[in-house]
């Protein structure tokens, strides 16, 4: 199993519409780093849903149910989609300021590439934020 984070501008896609949705896929990507990551996911693999630009944080945790395949709002064959379905929410959001005040996670993604929209963690980032969501 692989570790994701995915990244949502809440005014055009939130984790609450995400959950009363239940499923999507997940387009829009028009980032060949980004696509790459796309491509890379697998049924089962968990990601992070992170609210980008207002909030700044990661709210929930959601599961790819389906593999890359051919985005289809566009013709264009450069760009996939995958889909995914909400799992959980996290006890407590976990803010950006809080990920990069925790020197175990100077090397993850959102905090080297903050503008990519689909970043790869490990599963060490993953555990440490799903610690984080813990704290009070």
């Amino acid at each position: 199993m692989k570790f994701w984070l995915i990244k949502s501008e809440p005014f055009k896609y939130s984790w609450t519409q995400f959950v009363k949705d239940q499923q999507t896929f997940w387009d829009g990507v028009r980032n060949y780093q980004a696509r790459n990551n796309l491509q890379a996911m697998s049924a089962g693999d968990k990601c992070f849903f992170y609210h980008s630009n207002e909030g700044k944080e990661i709210v929930g945790i959601a599961e790819i149910v389906n593999p890359a395949y051919q985005d289809p709002t566009t013709d264009e064959t450069a760009w996939v989609v995958v889909d995914v379905k909400p799992l959980e929410a996290l006890a407590n959001t976990v803010s950006l300021e809080k990920m990069k005040s925790d020197p175990r996670l100077t090397q993850m993604g959102l905090l080297r590439q903050p503008r990519l929209s689909v970043i790869a963690l490990s599963e060490d980032e993953y555990n440490i934020i799903l610690q984080l969501s813990n704290d009070k």
